[in-house]
């Protein structure tokens, strides 16, 4: 009997769950070759299944469960019950090429941080960023240096690379640097995140959405670049005030430390930066996914650990003979620790938890699309509210969904604008992720990395900052590029 009053609450019909499933009560209207559900119980369940989810994530600290757990069956369900209508209306295909589509971005994503991540790992396992770390503190930089060292690497770098993996590349050499600091630790991914995807917000290559933005014909690629003042200004406000926060010192280590990388340590270098160029150009010049290049870089690093693994004694011997005539003990014990490098390992530290998060996210926010629910918001934003208002909605809305359906719903509705409300939109859905940790993928990619360190409520104390960022790079956004609008 609950469950009928809350069913008749929620506007649906029927008066058993059997009535309630039944095609002949469903209250959906098709619309084009989808259903129109935002209204009907599916719909309805589908997001209290979604904000559940949500909500077991943003506990992550205090339930010690891992947030893909909870996404992963949310996705479940959704796509569940999506797939039991859609059948049930003898349109089961639609639901299936839906699904395909999401998963077929999810794989993308999926390979792509893979291959990232392996990387990463295979530079740590070769003591590349212990070597970093100690020529850092022998050069005498203090933490808050590092703090804005990182940080304009990753928002220099994103407009390149991908914000992604630079972002990931940041957090390796913060978490080296910072030691036992959680603090420091904690702010600088913060700051890194916010680095990333704001450098990615100028550049039509630096995110996926600038990219739909400029392919749609909305801007053009030039007029990207008038971004770029607003984009500085979102990273360098929080950026300036989170900095007074961390104390100035290189107490963690000690100076004239020093570091023997193992064999093979800068070939990988040259070799990432090579993976690197090969997904920007794969991307840029061939029209193809990044991830190609980023595969075709993890084969190459295969083909790399063999090389290793063949000439491993030799390369052995040579560090021995080199330790001994400097009679370096440390070094000669060091030796007798490498072990041949093994690709594999480094594949299976990946963060899993991670990756099977975005799993569920991709799943579900895809599943609410196919509901209706995206194309609902931009309608309710740009049908009744002025643009710049719905374009400020639309970043605190990729806070929590990703921003690309977001973006995509907006282009498809394609609301008349002027250039500059659509370089607004365009950076907002950029930068907007940075509010929330989960809001961008570097942001989920580094709580990843540095689990139990920067997680989602160490990342909400600080979210404060990060709109201060915001706002003032939309207020300066309209005084620099006022003729655009």
């Amino acid at each position: 009997m609950k469950l009928k009053r809350m069913n008749r609450g929620l506007g649906v019909l029927g008066g058993s769950l059997l009535g309630l499933i039944s095609p002949a009560v469903f209250a959906a209207e098709e619309a084009g070759e989808r259903l129109a559900l935002t209204h009907t119980w599916v719909g309805y369940l589908g997001v209290v299944i979604f904000v559940i989810a949500y909500g077991l994530v943003m506990s992550e600290e205090k339930l010690h469960l891992r947030k893909s757990k909870p996404m992963l069956i949310a996705a479940g369900i959704i796509w569940g019950l999506l797939g039991y209508i859609y059948t049930q209306h003898g349109m089961s295909e639609v639901a299936e090429a839906a699904f395909e589509a999401d998963l077929l971005e999810y794989a993308e994503l999926f390979l792509f941080l893979l291959a990232a991540m392996t990387y990463i790992n295979a530079m740590e396992e070769r003591k590349l960023f212990d070597a970093l770390r100690a020529w850092m503190v022998n050069k005498g930089f203090t933490l808050r240096q590092v703090f804005w060292i990182t940080g304009f690497l990753a928002f220099f770098i994103s407009p390149i690379a991908d914000n992604l993996t630079t972002a990931l590349l940041m957090c390796a050499v913060v978490m080296k640097m910072g030691g036992d600091n959680k603090k420091f630790i904690t702010v600088a991914c913060i700051n890194i995140v916010v680095g990333a995807n704001a450098g990615g917000a100028f550049s039509p290559f630096g995110d996926i959405t600038t990219l739909m933005v400029w392919q749609k014909g909305m801007v053009q690629f030039a007029q990207f670049f008038d971004l770029f003042v607003p984009s500085l200004v979102n990273f360098v406000v929080p950026a300036a005030i989170m900095s007074f926060f961390i104390v100035n010192d290189t107490e963690a280590h000690a100076k004239g430390e020093v570091v023997h990388m193992k064999p093979g340590a800068l070939g990988l270098v040259v070799l990432f930066l090579v993976t690197v160029s090969m997904a920007v150009c794969a991307h840029s010049l061939l029209g193809l996914p990044p991830v190609l290049g980023m595969m075709t870089g993890l084969g190459l690093l295969q083909l790399y650990g063999y090389f290793l693994r063949m000439s491993f004694d030799k390369n052995i011997d040579k560090l021995r003979e080199k330790a001994s005539k400097a009679n370096d003990e440390k070094a000669l014990r060091a030796c007798d620790q490498f072990v041949p490098f093994d690709v594999f390992s480094r594949i299976a530290m990946a963060e899993w938890d991670t990756l099977l998060f975005f799993y569920g996210v991709v799943l579900c926010v895809g599943g609410l699309g196919l509901m209706g629910y995206l194309a609902m918001v931009s309608e309710a934003l740009y049908g009744h509210w002025d643009p710049t208002y719905a374009n400020v909605a639309i970043g605190v809305l990729s806070s929590i969904v990703d921003n690309i359906p977001v973006m995509f719903a907006v282009l498809t509705m394609s609301p008349d604008m002027s250039v500059g409300q659509w370089l607004l939109v365009t950076m907002t859905a950029g930068v907007g992720g940075s509010l929330l940790s989960i809001g961008s993928a570097a942001g989920v990619a580094l709580m990843g990395q540095a689990r139990g360190i920067y997680t989602f409520g160490a990342h909400l104390k600080w979210t404060p900052v990060v709109a201060i960022g915001y706002i003032v790079s939309i207020i300066v956004h309209y005084y620099f590029n006022h003729h655009l609008f």
